[in-house]
């Protein structure tokens, strides 16, 4: 009986831990932002081409979200007096990508193509399931636009 108690208290405290490592600490919503001169155009290719809207903008800040209007992408002209030093320098045009999701790849596609924007990757299919084109914004951003799929588990198989 002392060795079924010992057990469960064990199981009991075990579960405790795990249920708290695994409780989120804070919850958090992402921002990304893009410190660049090229303001006006990239409000022009974010709410032309991809359909986000305007959330709120002054002469040096711009936030648009997604057409769901779950997801926020800001734009900050550089060397602003009300912003501290680390956002003053503008985004040189390398070594970012965003990756938004959608649901009808194809039908994107179409309209993409249609309003005569340049396809960087062509529309293909990966071997993990993946369906995606490549776009990129005015300050060099890649835009990765995929639709998520379960993988082919048997491209995998010797």
């Amino acid at each position: 009986m002392i060795k079924v108690l010992m057990t469960f208290l064990l199981a009991l405290c075990l579960g405790t831990i795990v249920k708290a490592q695994t409780k989120p600490r804070n919850k958090m919503k992402l921002n990304a932002g893009i410190v660049t001169t090229k303001f006006s155009e990239s409000k022009a290719f974010y709410t032309g081409v991809l359909g986000f809207g305007v959330r709120f903008e002054n002469e040096f800040y711009l936030l648009l979200h997604t057409p769901d209007g779950n997801d926020e992408l800001s734009f900050l002209l550089p060397n602003h007096p009300s912003q501290q030093p680390l956002f003053h320098k503008a985004f040189q045009g390398n070594g970012v990508y965003l990756t938004i999701e959608v649901e009808d790849i194809d039908q994107l596609y179409k309209e993409i193509k249609a309003k005569k924007v340049a396809i960087i990757i062509d529309i293909r299919d990966e071997p993990w399931g993946d369906r995606h084109f490549a776009i990129q914004d005015p300050n060099g951003v890649g835009i990765d636009l995929v639709r998520y799929a379960e993988p082919d588990i048997s491209v995998y198989k010797p």
